[in-house]
């Protein structure tokens, strides 16, 4: 049974049969899903500058938290 993965970038989840996998010189993996993050990433982008992602929706709410 094919898992749902997580995009290492964004934070949403990947439905099995799509995004990119791109497997490092290493062997450690990185996981897509779209090649909106795959080209931000590419970029060095940070996740958590950009308003749309996950992480930076975490980070907003915390900060709202706290004031």
């Amino acid at each position: 049974m094919p898992r749902t993965r997580e995009c290492d970038y964004c934070g949403t989840d990947i439905e099995p049969g799509t995004g990119t996998m791109f497997v490092h010189k290493d062997g450690a993996t990185t996981h897509f899903c779209s090649s909106k993050c795959e080209n931000n990433a590419d970029l060095g982008r940070e996740a958590r500058n950009l308003e749309w992602t996950d992480t930076a929706r975490g980070e907003a709410g915390e900060a709202e938290d706290e004031a």
